[in-house]
């Protein structure tokens, strides 16, 4: 699973709109409201890097509210949960 950050800036008075839509486009996992330059992260994950780019430049540039978008792609995952599955691999 590829998992990229994507930082976007609202209307200040359509945040709570624009949070809704973006959780509802296929392959956003999770939607925050932040404080900062940005008013949104969205978390994406997707199978292919392709699919990055078709979220960010033709799903979410459709999304009323939308004035600036900041993506960040990530390379490793360092959770506890990720970590405890990966080192019960091959145990037993």
């Amino acid at each position: 699973m590829i998992t990229a950050i994507v930082q976007i800036r609202c209307s200040r008075d359509l945040i709570p709109e624009t949070a809704e839509a973006v959780a509802e486009i296929p392959g956003i996992a999770e939607v925050y409201s932040v404080s900062g330059d940005y008013d949104l992260i969205a978390i994406l994950k997707v199978k292919e890097y392709e699919q990055i780019a078709q979220v960010v430049t033709e799903q979410l540039v459709k999304v009323p509210g939308i004035v600036r978008t900041n993506t960040i792609s990530a390379f490793r995952v360092y959770s506890k949960a990720d970590r405890e599955a990966g080192f019960s691999v091959g145990r037993g």
